[in-house]
C-alpha cells in the first residue's frame, strides 16, 4: 500500500531535526530541471511561477546557487504548508517515521516522487508550471510514467507491488499519477468534505488539514489496509459510505 501527497510551497532548512536517508530516486532528471531553470531569466522565472517579487527574487537566487547534494532537509520536514503542519512529522515517533519512509510518497514537479527521510533543498516549481524542458512540453510530458512507476513498484522490504495506492494528492499532483496506472492497481481518491446547497463541496484549508491528519492517523495505527482509513475521525470528519464507492471514499465534517 502506498499513500501519495502533494507538496507544499513553502519550505525551509532544517539540518538539525533528522538527517536525511538517501537522494530523490531521479536525481539525475532533477538536475536537468535546474539546468533549464538557470537559463532562464529573472522575468521568465517570475512569469513562470506567478509569485511576488520578494518570493521570485528568494527562489531565483535559490536556483542560482542551488547545491541538490549540501545542506539537505528530509523532505517531510523540508515542507511547510498547512496539510504538513496538521501531520506535524517532526514529533513522530520511530515507528511512524519508519511507516511513513515505507508507505507515504511525496508527489514534486522538481524532484519527481520524494521518500519521506530524501534529501531535499527548498525550491519553487509546480507540476503545473508551464516549462519545457529536455524536449517536453510541460512538466507532466517531462516526468511521463516514471513517477507512477517509482510509486507502483516493489519496496525494498517486501518486493511486493503497490497493489492499493489512497490518494490524499491535489488534482494537479495526482494526474500525473493516475494516468498511466495499471488496471490492477487499485487507487482510492480521499475526498474531505461537508454539505453545502445539497451537495458535498470540499473546502480547500479544510480538505489540506484532514490530508495531513490522514497520514498521522494512517502512520500512528502503522495502517497495512487501506480499510484502516475509514475510521478517520479526525477533525470531525466520519466516512460516508452512502456516497463513497470504490474509487471515491468520501468523508464529510459534521463539526464546524
Amino acid at each position: 500500500m502506498r499513500v501519495i501527497i502533494s507538496p507544499a510551497k513553502k519550505m525551509n532548512v532544517d539540518t538539525d531535526t533528522l538527517a536525511p536517508q538517501g537522494v530523490p530516486a531521479f536525481l539525475d532528471k532533477t538536475e536537468e530541471l535546474l539546468a533549464r531553470m538557470r537559463e532562464l531569466s529573472y522575468e521568465e522565472a517570475k512569469k513562470l511561477w506567478g509569485c511576488n517579487e520578494k518570493l521570485a527574487r528568494q527562489n531565483f537566487e535559490r536556483f542560482r546557487t542551488m547545491d541538490l547534494r549540501r545542506n539537505l532537509t528530509p523532505a517531510i520536514l523540508s515542507y511547510e504548508g498547512i496539510q504538513y503542519q496538521y501531520m506535524a512529522p517532526a514529533v513522530f515517533e520511530e515507528e511512524m517515521l519508519s511507516w511513513v519512509q515505507s508507505h507515504l510518497r511525496i508527489l514534486s514537479g522538481f524532484y519527481g516522487v520524494l521518500k519521506p527521510m530524501d534529501g531535499v533543498t527548498p525550491y519553487r516549481l509546480e507540476m503545473q508550471a508551464r516549462l519545457s524542458a529536455g524536449g517536453s512540453r510541460d512538466l507532466y510530458d517531462f516526468w511521463g510514467s516514471r513517477i507512477c512507476e517509482e510509486i507502483c513498484a516493489g519496496d525494498a522490504d517486501s518486493g511486493e507491488p503497490a497493489g492499493v495506492i489512497i490518494n490524499l494528492a491535489s488534482k494537479e499532483y495526482s494526474r500525473c499519477v493516475e494516468r498511466f496506472l495499471r488496471p490492477e492497481t487499485h487507487f482510492i481518491t480521499c475526498i474531505f468534505g461537508e454539505w453545502s446547497g445539497g451537495k458535498i463541496a470540499q473546502k480547500g484549508t479544510y480538505a489540506k488539514m484532514a490530508r495531513g491528519e490522514m497520514v498521522r492517523f494512517l502512520a500512528e495505527r502503522r495502517a497495512e489496509s487501506p480499510e484502516e482509513a475509514k475510521k478517520f475521525d479526525r477533525l470531525g470528519y466520519v466516512f460516508d459510505e452512502e456516497h463513497s464507492d470504490n474509487t471515491s471514499w468520501v468523508f464529510i465534517r459534521t463539526e464546524e
